[in-house]
């Protein structure tokens, strides 16, 4: 069965963003797992395979620490606590995937899915900050493959992966 993992990244960028505002704001009821067996259960029917999310929620709460600490020194004009929740939590998830799960998701995967998401719940330049920034960590992660994919890597951000099944 395909399961439509670009809605998997969106529910997983919504349960992050609910869980993070709620830790900010203190509350002592947030827990993970409710917040997204909610967000999972609205498109349960037709996201397919839910165990994705769930992976993907705690991924990247997992190695929150490294992928902050990861993050930081990548826009260093922009301090990671002074960033749109939305797009910290876009990075977050894309370089996890770019990291943790390199093995599972192809780097312009990756990339584009987060760029998509950007364009999608960000700003109106969140999605050049986030390929922008993730672009540095594919070169920093890949420094041999830089000059073979910086054009793909440059013209893939204009591509749809609305329909990527990763």
């Amino acid at each position: 069965m395909a399961s439509n993992r670009h809605l998997g990244r969106i529910i997983a960028l919504q349960a992050l963003y609910e869980y993070e505002f709620r830790t900010l704001a203190r509350d002592p009821s947030v827990d993970i797992d409710l917040i997204t067996s909610k967000d999972v259960e609205i498109y349960s029917e037709i996201l397919g395979d839910t165990e994705f999310v769930y992976s993907l929620v705690h991924g990247v709460i997992d190695h929150l620490k490294d992928l902050d600490d990861a993050l930081r020194p990548m826009a260093p004009e922009w301090p990671l606590e002074t960033i749109a929740g939305v797009d910290r939590n876009i990075l977050r998830i894309g370089l996890y995937e770019l990291t943790v799960k390199k093995d599972e998701v192809p780097p312009r995967v990756a990339i584009n899915e987060a760029v998509e998401l950007a364009k999608a719940f960000g700003s109106e330049n969140s999605s050049k900050f986030i390929n922008g920034v993730l672009g540095a960590a594919y070169r920093n992660l890949y420094p041999n493959k830089e000059s073979k994919d910086e054009n793909s890597e440059q013209t893939g951000q204009t591509e749809s992966s609305g329909s990527s099944t990763n």
